[in-house]
């Protein structure tokens, strides 16, 4: 079978989306897998984890996003090597999610003062540290947002169904804007 070329879910990105004191990347093409694996299987051991925790683990990232269920991102190699080292006997499975799921960051030292004027969650550094997720919604969408801080700097990845791509990268560009001062 022919590889699927990937075309971002954003198809009209609103000026100073990468600008400004916070900013709003499209990380979609970042390679994603699904595990689904039940406690005490050998593929949830070796994913371990926390729930709602996540870590980088060499080229790839690891999210335990929901009970049995974890994300994997990094690059198409690291990604298939890593899914590919899991012994999925018992109820174990994986799927690629790359096209089906959009990620998209926001960074700065304000990001959670932009993010929090979309969602209801508390995301302040004692309920969601660098590393935490949670599941709820952003700008009325479903998401997926992982507290993920680069060279020390606050930063969220979000996570949700490419359909929504548009809307919620304006969303995000909208949010922010104030904060660009």
């Amino acid at each position: 079978m022919a590889e699927l070329t990937f075309e971002s879910p954003v198809t009209n990105a609103p000026k100073g989306a990468g600008q400004g004191a916070v900013t709003v990347g499209d990380e979609s093409s970042t390679h994603k897998a699904s595990v689904r694996a039940a406690d005490g299987t050998a593929a949830a051991t070796a994913l371990g984890l926390s729930f709602a925790s996540s870590e980088h683990r060499g080229e790839v990232f690891v999210a335990h996003t929901r009970p049995e269920e974890w994300m994997i991102f990094g690059s198409a190699d690291a990604v298939a090597s890593t899914v590919d080292g899991l012994d999925l006997a018992g109820y174990a499975s994986t799927v690629d999610i790359t096209h089906s799921r959009l990620m998209f960051r926001l960074t700065g030292a304000n990001a959670a003062n932009a993010l929090g004027k979309l969602m209801s969650a508390d995301i302040t550094d004692s309920m969601m540290p660098d590393g935490a997720i949670v599941g709820g919604t952003v700008a009325s969408v479903g998401c997926d947002v992982i507290r993920d801080d680069v060279d020390g700097v606050r930063s969220y990845r979000i996570i949700c169904d490419r359909s929504f791509g548009q809307y919620l990268f304006e969303s995000l560009v909208d949010a922010k804007a104030e904060f660009d001062n």
